[in-house]
């Protein structure tokens, strides 16, 4: 089973080829490291598999030598192909059984919403888990139902392994995300909007105070 500190869930970053806006995919990442992010999740929808590949690898360059877990989304086959540190699968993604299995010791991550998506990522041994959307996002259209704090809460409660909140997290509403028990937050837009990713990550460590 693969090792993941729960502190490595601090602030974790999914990459959003939309959002870079002409940005060097590993530049940014790396300056997103400096300010503090502890975790980053390779993560584009659209892209075909000899491009994320590439990516990975560059990505791996950045994340490796800082001690930074490199997760990618939904491609099993990159992960393996590129030696990232895990994978990240949802519901309609290849079934978490499957990929646990295919993943062997590396970390595998699981999209939960519900007690039942709960359920089954303790059934397949998931390392770790997204709870979301915590918050209403426009990164995810097609997202599910908003758990607001009262339904992360819950999940977390009841969760085994330890998990990270996603969707809509903020400067605004971290502390109080992070006071549900979550490990950790996951970003997307509101580190990557901002031109100075460096500093959006610090100040998010701030406000979390770690």
């Amino acid at each position: 089973m693969a090792r993941l500190a729960p502190e490595q869930l601090t602030l974790y970053l999914a990459t959003d080829p939309d959002l870079l806006r002409g940005r060097d995919l590993v530049d940014t990442v790396a300056e997103a490291i400096a300010g503090g992010v502890t975790i980053v999740q390779l993560r584009d929808k659209q892209a075909d598999g000899g491009p994320m590949y590439e990516a990975a690898c560059r990505l791996l360059a950045v994340t490796r030598p800082a001690g930074v877990p490199l997760i990618i989304n939904d491609r099993l086959d990159v992960m393996l192909a590129s030696g990232a540190d895990g994978i990240h699968v949802g519901a309609s993604d290849l079934p978490l059984a499957k990929t646990r299995e295919l993943a062997g010791d590396h970390i595998v991550g699981y999209s939960v919403n519900t007690p039942e998506d709960l359920a089954l990522a303790i059934q397949c041994r998931a390392d770790y888990i997204g709870i979301g959307p915590a918050f209403p996002t426009s990164t995810k259209p097609d997202a599910r139902a908003t758990l607001g704090l009262e339904g992360l809460g819950k999940l977390v409660t009841a969760a085994p392994m330890p998990a990270v909140a996603i969707g809509g997290v903020s400067l605004e509403n971290c502390a109080a995300t992070l006071a549900c028990g979550v490990a950790g937050i996951c970003v997307i837009s509101a580190l990557l909007n901002p031109a100075d990713t460096r500093a959006a990550a610090q100040r998010f460590r701030t406000a979390l105070g770690r």
